[in-house]
């Protein structure tokens, strides 16, 4: 079973990631067809399974020293990557993204460089949008100000010109993580008004303006990491929703809950653990 298993691993690992494109498929199947005719064929079997043993150990001492990139040719939307300097309670974001949209695609570019005061951070709310699957969501959070428009953190796959997002090629090394910085304007709107099949639902956190400093300075830590060194997004493990818990210290992480990874329940959790204002209405009622 664990050599299946890692036989599995290594054919997506030849066939995303290994980097002579014309033969990622060949060698693929090459080592998933060799390895499975020795195990049928030769025997005594245990040099066998060494052998693919090591071979699979290479492939993944390989498939380790593959590193994101900083410098490829992103979409229009992720070029710019949003970094924070701190002065005290004043912050100034910069590349923050603030699009004016007539269609999805259709889009005048304004990055903006804007000064807030954590001072005046107000609150935190957060809009999950949904895309056909009721299990499945994308999380933004929007920090509040007494004294300036929100802003809000989007975390996403940064793609290429012409790279289609695939579930299964994420789980490989193909996608790359990027925290978007933008307008409520922008981020939200894009979502609610010009993308075709979505539906948002805006929540108002119970967090204090305290403790939404603390989530805030914890999305500027990551923001200033990524811009010194960029990292791999993955379906599972660094994903839209797992980054957010794992971006708090180890010891304040919210408790793991299957609803972080089905995070279209996510919600729900929320609501669960009275992290959301509910008005004392259900949470059907609520939603609705």
């Amino acid at each position: 079973m664990v050599l299946l298993i890692g036989l599995a691993w290594g054919f997506g690992a030849l066939w995303f990631d290994f980097p002579l494109a014309g033969l990622r498929h060949w060698l693929a199947w090459l080592l998933v067809i060799a390895a499975l005719t020795a195990l049928v064929f030769a025997r005594p079997r245990w040099p066998v399974k060494l052998g693919i043993l090591i071979v699979l150990s290479l492939i993944a001492l390989w498939w380790l020293t593959l590193q994101p990139k900083a410098d490829r040719n992103w979409q229009p939307d992720v070029a710019r990557t949003a970094w924070a300097e701190i002065h005290g309670n004043d912050v100034t974001l910069h590349n923050v993204r603030n699009f004016d949209y007539r269609t999805e695609t259709d889009y005048t570019r304004r990055w903006e460089t804007r000064t807030v005061d954590m001072s005046q951070l107000a609150g935190l709310d957060l809009a999950i949008t949904f895309w056909g699957s009721p299990w499945m969501a994308h999380p933004i959070a929007c920090f509040l100000f007494d004294d300036a428009p929100p802003v809000c953190f989007s975390i996403e796959v940064r793609k290429v010109v012409g790279q289609e997002f695939s579930t299964l090629a994420s789980l490989y090394r193909q996608a790359q993580l990027i925290y978007v910085v933008a307008d409520e304007r922008d981020v939200i709107r894009l979502r609610s008004n010009y993308r075709h099949g979505e539906a948002v639902y805006l929540y108002h956190t119970v967090a204090t303006p305290a403790q939404s400093r603390e989530r805030f300075l914890e999305y500027l830590a990551v923001l200033n990491s990524l811009r010194a060194g960029p990292r791999w997004y993955n379906v599972i493990t660094t994903n839209c929703t797992t980054s957010i818990r794992e971006q708090r210290a180890v010891g304040e992480r919210m408790p793991w809950d299957w609803r972080i990874f089905l995070n279209g329940k996510a919600d729900e959790m929320l609501y669960e653990r009275q992290l959301i204002a509910t008005d004392n209405l259900s949470f059907a009622e609520l939603k609705n």
